[in-house]
């Protein structure tokens, strides 16, 4: 039976307050009529006996304390599912928002999803073409993998994110069963435009699902957009058998918001004000990657986050370590000589990498050449500290060889245009071309049977073109 409330205890900010309310549910959806016969939507956010607090999605400004009408749902916040999804542009809470009118609704579910059985989970083995050399040959994305982005303010995250989304592809035969769901948080304007008309322009639009929250919108949106768009994926994934990459950006905004969120509710701050349970609401998302026995499909996820001031160990990028299971990281300093995508390798790693790479996978040599290219950059750092200090005159001339690789390491290999797209044998052959800067005794991470058929062909190509 359906009761319907009438009149409002009080009202704090978002929140209002209704005592004497029996047998309600935390997350349960709130229809709230208002005297001027508008309506507006909320969902319990506390629960203190008979004493529930609800957030309104809209505000609570004009909400009135003898007149409004409240009305329990009975039911947590669901979205409306189905494949005519794909293609579509869609507000936080899954509203279409493209003036394509609603979607033909297949199913709903709860968007807060369910946990995955340990038990049932398949390992991620099979990789996930990026086009983009740092990311496919030395932090790769793995399918069904969290592999998340860690940025800063004025960074190129957002045109790294769409050039992912454009290029990304699997590479077996069910390339072809592949799609993408892409959230915007807290975004402006001009940000959320610039994504739907680069996915519109590249033509990839059709296989990716948009749901766009903006930083005119309720922070209670915001909060809400991130599952809504999870929900989304896994209902393609595990029931109509795709591969679904999430790209989220960014969670710093969303932690914003649940900072916020939290602060209107009272409750006791933890590390720089954010909520106690910051770690598992973060874990409580992106554990929602993977892939599940007996289901052909998977979610793998990418999700951005801005760090203030660059600090990676700030709460948002320090707890999303714990959980994720690697990340890839942006440098400022390589992002103002102009370098793009300005990855930063040594601090980047995919640590599922290992078993998605090599022969059955992408290459046998990419392992190896992996590593050497990650123990040649990281002397690289070593030989422009003792040039700062020294001078690069008075370097050895092996630390000059190694000075020579790092700016064609990063000018060649590391550099790409936002258009380009590279094949992993493209990217895996750049690499042994970038290591014919370094004679074949330094190479000490690859073995001598992969060192005679690639360098030595590297070398033998560099010398034709030479001639």
């Amino acid at each position: 039976m359906i009761i319907e409330h009438i009149g409002l205890d009080e009202v704090s900010g978002s929140l209002i307050v209704l005592n004497g309310i029996k047998d309600a549910g935390y997350e349960e959806v709130v229809k709230i009529k208002m005297s001027d016969g508008t309506q507006r939507t909320g969902r319990i956010v506390q629960i203190d006996g008979e004493r529930v607090v609800v957030q309104v999605f809209e505000g609570s400004r004009g909400v009135s304390l003898e007149n409004t009408h409240t009305i329990l749902e009975g039911h947590p916040m669901e979205l409306k599912l189905s494949t005519e999804m794909l293609g579509r542009v869609f507000d936080g809470v899954g509203r279409p928002k493209d003036g394509l009118g609603e979607i033909f609704c297949e199913c709903s579910r709860d968007i807060n999803g369910s946990a995955i059985n340990p038990v049932s989970r398949v390992y991620p083995r099979d990789y996930i073409c990026t086009g983009i050399s740092a990311i496919d040959a030395l932090s790769t994305l793995i399918r069904g993998q969290k592999l998340p982005i860690f940025s800063g303010y004025g960074m190129k995250h957002n045109e790294l994110a769409v050039q992912i989304v454009r290029q990304a592809k699997i590479a077996d035969e069910q390339g072809s069963n592949f799609a993408v769901v892409f959230a915007a948080m807290g975004v402006k304007n001009d940000v959320a435009d610039y994504f739907r008309r680069s996915f519109e322009a590249s033509g990839v639009l059709e296989r990716v699902v948009m749901f766009l929250n903006l930083s005119s919108d309720p922070i209670i949106e915001r909060t809400i957009t991130p599952r809504s768009a999870l929900t989304a994926a896994e209902y393609l994934a595990f029931e109509k058998g795709m591969h679904i990459l999430v790209v989220m950006t960014d969670m710093s905004s969303y932690s914003e918001a649940l900072r916020e969120f939290s602060s209107s509710k009272g409750e006791i701050p933890g590390r720089k004000g954010y909520p106690g349970y910051l770690y598992s609401d973060l874990a409580s998302l992106y554990e929602r990657a993977g892939m599940i026995k007996g289901k052909p499909g998977s979610v793998t996820q990418i999700p951005i986050l801005t760090m203030p001031n660059d600090d990676i160990t700030h709460p948002v990028p320090d707890l999303t370590g714990y959980i994720t299971e690697g990340q890839i990281v942006l440098d400022r300093n390589l992002d103002g000589l102009g370098i793009y995508p300005p990855v930063s390798v040594l601090p980047s790693l995919s640590r599922l990498m290992k078993d998605g790479i090599g022969e059955g996978y992408t290459r046998e040599d990419h392992a190896d050449l992996a590593n050497q290219l990650f123990a040649a950059y990281a002397k690289v750092q070593d030989a422009r500290s003792l040039a700062s200090v020294i001078g690069e005159d008075e370097l050895s001339g092996i630390d000059k060889m190694y000075i020579d690789f790092g700016k064609k390491f990063e000018n060649q290999f590391l550099s790409q245009r936002p258009t380009e797209n590279r094949t992993i044998e493209q990217t895996l052959d750049l690499g042994w071309k970038i290591l014919t800067t370094l004679p074949r005794t330094e190479l000490d991470r690859v073995s001598d049977e992969l060192l005679s058929k690639y360098y030595d062909k590297a070398v033998k190509d560099k010398n034709s073109l030479s001639e």
